[in-house]
């Protein structure tokens, strides 16, 4: 669920796995490792990430998100 919503919201924000990494500062594969649900964030590691996608940390942690929802999220961001 956290990674697919970690997912689902980098790219309703038109972030590359790199560009996200950048603003983290943690390599391209720590993004896809959480992607691919093979790793987790730690809690300070969460907090920065909801700060970036500007989403709640509930939201990360909650509900699938669905692509009407991720739609909403674009169109709150601009």
């Amino acid at each position: 669920m956290l990674n697919e919503n970690i997912k689902s919201i980098r790219k309703s924000k038109g972030l590359s796995q790199e560009e996200l990494a950048v603003k983290l500062n943690v390599v391209r594969q720590t993004i896809s490792k959480w992607e691919q649900g093979l790793s987790v964030p730690d809690s300070d590691m969460l907090i920065s990430i909801s700060e970036v996608l500007e989403t709640p940390v509930s939201t990360l942690l909650g509900e699938t998100i669905s692509e009407s929802k991720a739609a909403d999220l674009r169109a709150i961001s601009y």
